[in-house]
């Protein structure tokens, strides 16, 4: 389902971070939200999830849409396993197939480790393993590749192009390389 943004403005005290926004979001598309820092890309993701309120304006299209998110921070649950901290929003995912998924991106050795234990990059993938496994409509991806070194982005890039593949994507990066790498269709420029 298409999600339509009509006349969408946030501020923030007397800061305007959206101003009469209005855009389509394809449905089984990537779409690219681009602009400089401060100018309102996670202020708008937000309001897309519902974590945030629009001083005024109409979305539709997300009503009944299952939603997945990697925020810019991990949010991962120290004390657990990579393997439960997957498993949190998605009890019903077998343990084999979490596995093979932390193998495809160089983590099928820490499957039962603490992430504690973890650095910043397997983290991350953690974070975005979590978010691609779990049952969704819309996947939005808040800087998701942000930490890892090149090699490790190109396979995490891949791997999420491949597991996203038919959702609607929504894409906040400063990179145009990983918005080009996941196959933007569509570009929201703010």
């Amino acid at each position: 389902m298409e999600i339509t943004i009509k006349h969408l403005f946030k501020s923030f005290g007397t800061h305007t971070v959206l101003h009469d926004l209005n855009a389509c979001i394809p449905a089984g598309q990537v779409t690219w939200v681009s602009a400089p820092s401060g100018k309102g890309k996670t202020t708008l993701l937000r309001i897309l999830m519902g974590l945030e309120t629009a001083d005024s304006g109409e979305i539709t299209g997300l009503d009944g849409q299952k939603q997945s998110v990697v925020f810019q921070e991990d949010r991962l649950c120290e004390n657990l396993s990579t393997l439960s901290n997957i498993k949190l929003p998605s009890p019903q995912l077998q343990n084999q197939t979490i596995e093979e998924a932390l193998d495809k991106v160089g983590l099928g050795a820490y499957a039962h480790c603490p992430v504690s234990e973890c650095s910043g990059g397997m983290k991350r993938r953690v974070a975005i393993l979590r978010a691609l496994l779990a049952d969704y409509d819309i996947l939005f991806l808040d800087e998701p590749f942000k930490g890892l070194d090149a090699d490790t982005k190109a396979l995490v890039m891949a791997d999420t192009k491949e597991r996203s593949h038919g959702k609607t994507v929504i894409l906040v990066t400063h990179e145009p390389a990983e918005a080009e790498a996941l196959g933007a269709a569509y570009t929201i420029a703010l």
